[in-house]
């Protein structure tokens, strides 16, 4: 594994969190696949591209790259060995030939200059805690003219999952879910943000555009809920409060999740999103 500076997500990441992402990646997916196709498509990919896949966990995004590169490559680095192992299994079950996966800190990962055509992300790149040395990195690692394609949560209060969670304040010390400009889910929720940090670190023709997607939580809001209340924060707000109020907690979560059960059981929150696009420069870049 290579040099490693985002320590604290290092830590998060190969612990319980990525555990629980791995061994749930197609719940995972299934929560945020609809994302994939306008990530792809703003990618601008081509038969030949060498495609980087930032953040790739269990490798979704990254293999659906390779797919639509066939005579390029898809290499998907991630921080979490977890989600890694089951990127790789899943690649080699799957038979794509032109796909791999490295355990690295895009921060500090030392990527041959010029070395992709483009740089892709689905959800990967609100945690770094140096976010301006991240995508200066990345910067270097695109051809010049290369395209840097990603999505990240808008607001909060315009995510589903997170309206579910607030109905549960009366009962949970929820505190805010927004951290702009800190390492985390919400990191990147401002387009000012966004903008700044990708100027920074010398990219140009930078867009932010809204997009949606109703990703499927569970089948049945006891299913839904039981999932939501076992992610990261959930099992941190539960943490917090006794028995008795956990358990009202899952009560009134799986209250809140049936207004959303389709006919089929499947319950769908709305998703909302930034999808980000950006050029490294086609001449000289300034960036050190």
């Amino acid at each position: 594994m290579s040099e490693i500076v985002n320590t604290e997500q290092a830590q998060a990441w190969n612990g319980p969190e990525g555990a629980q992402w791995a061994r749930d990646q197609d719940r995972w997916n299934a929560v945020n696949e609809g994302f994939n196709e306008p990530l792809l498509d703003a990618a601008g990919l081509a038969e030949g591209h060498r495609i980087l896949d930032l953040g790739c966990g269990s490798g979704q995004t990254t293999r659906l790259a390779a797919l639509r590169a066939p005579r390029g490559s898809a290499l998907g680095l991630d921080l979490s060995g977890p989600m890694l192992a089951e990127a790789r299994s899943r690649a080699a079950r799957e038979g794509i030939a032109n796909v791999t996966f490295q355990q690295g800190d895009v921060q500090a990962y030392h990527f041959e200059p010029g070395a992709f055509d483009a740089a892709i992300s689905r959800y990967g790149v609100m945690f770094f805690s140096d976010p301006e040395a991240a995508f200066q990195n990345v910067g270097r690692a695109l051809r010049p003219g290369g395209r840097l394609a990603f999505v990240c949560p808008a607001e909060p209060s315009l995510n589903g999952w997170v309206t579910a969670m607030s109905a549960l304040r009366d009962v949970l010390p929820l505190g805010d879910f927004a951290a702009p400009g800190l390492p985390g889910m919400f990191s990147l929720s401002s387009p000012e943000r966004i903008r700044a940090v990708l100027a920074a670190a010398g990219f140009s023709t930078v867009a932010v555009d809204g997009v949606e997607a109703y990703g499927a939580w569970g089948h049945g809001a006891d299913d839904a809920a039981e999932f939501l209340l076992n992610t990261g924060p959930g099992r941190h707000f539960l943490g917090q409060v006794d028995k008795a109020a956990q358990e009202r907690a899952r009560q009134m979560l799986t209250g809140h999740l049936r207004g959303y059960e389709a006919a089929d059981g499947t319950v769908r929150l709305r998703s909302t999103s930034w999808l980000v696009t950006a050029d490294r420069p086609a001449g000289p870049t300034t960036t050190a």
